[in-house]
């Protein structure tokens, strides 16, 4: 199972960290997402990492502002949230699926293809 952590409440241009500790699976093989859902919106993916650490994808909303990283020897994956925007107000979930390599750039930001470890949703809030 995977737990999310660090949500709250920030002001704009502010900085928040989220992380999502994995239990229970082996830490092997994994695609490490974000995924996040404003209300009336669907659910939409912000960030990928390999357990590897090799490969990383970012939604173009927030590129150059969040940072997703690994620990392997804490099965955790962090999402470094920085210069934060009233749109970026959104339940934040992590999720792990076993995506073979060739599909992760194509197939990452896609909530489906995430079948069964997905973490309870974690508010992020950002006022202007």
């Amino acid at each position: 199972q995977l737990q999310a952590f660090g949500g709250g409440m920030v002001q704009a241009g502010g900085s928040l960290r989220l992380s999502c500790t994995a239990s229970g699976i082996t830490w092997d093989q994994y695609t490490l997402s974000w995924f996040r859902q404003a209300p009336g919106k669907e659910r939409e993916g912000v960030a990928c990492i390999t357990t590897t650490g090799e490969t990383k994808y970012y939604a173009d909303s927030v590129k150059g502002r969040f940072t997703i990283s690994s620990d392997n020897a804490k099965k955790t994956v962090y999402l470094q949230m920085n210069s934060l925007k009233s749109e970026d107000t959104a339940v934040y979930y992590c999720a792990a699926e076993r995506i073979p390599t060739p599909f992760i750039q194509s197939t990452w930001n896609n909530p489906r293809v995430y079948t069964n470890l997905w973490g309870q949703g974690t508010q992020v809030t950002v006022s202007s």
